[in-house]
């Protein structure tokens, strides 16, 4: 029996995303190709999800196939943890990332990938995801959910732009 709470589980790294989920795919450029190696290096240490106030517990510093990786969104007590497992990881010259599967607990079902590629002389950040709620308050919040998804991806954007271009 799977640990995760969805059985598609690996279907973003090929960006075959299964049907019966909201779908994600958001890609924005960071820099030329000088900016890489820094880009690849932030995203597998979770720099861009800490860097917008993301509290990441992990059994590791880097993502890595298996790696346990709770993200905690909120404040105090309206904290809420969400439990996932890396399920593939990459770290090539060209394109560097990975994905996180939800596990049970986790306020939504599905799969998340963060990847960086140098392509024609830049470098592009991308979220890929499948997802769906798995609790009552992600199902009450609708649209709501799905737009923080959104709104979450740029934001991993933007400060993944900033932590290249520091001086």
């Amino acid at each position: 029996m799977s640990r995760f709470s969805y059985a598609e589980v690996g279907a973003t790294r090929d960006e075959v995303l299964p049907r019966g989920y909201n779908h994600l795919r958001y890609r924005t450029r960071i820099g030329d190709a000088s900016v890489m190696a820094v880009a690849a290096e932030a995203v597998l240490t979770f720099a861009p999800q800490r860097a917008i106030g993301v509290r990441i517990t992990a059994d590791g510093p880097r993502a890595v196939e298996g790696l346990a990786v709770t993200s905690g969104l909120g404040i105090g007590p309206l904290r809420i943890a969400a439990p996932c497992e890396v399920v593939w990881a990459e770290d090539g010259p060209q394109r560097a990332g990975f994905a996180y599967g939800t596990l049970a607990g986790h306020p939504e079902t599905g799969e998340e990938a963060f990847l960086v590629e140098s392509a024609a002389g830049a470098v592009w950040f991308s979220v890929i995801a499948f997802s769906r709620p798995a609790r009552w308050y992600t199902r009450a919040a609708g649209p709501v959910a799905v737009g923080f998804q959104h709104t979450y991806a740029r934001l991993l954007g933007r400060a993944l732009r900033r932590l290249v271009t520091r001086p």
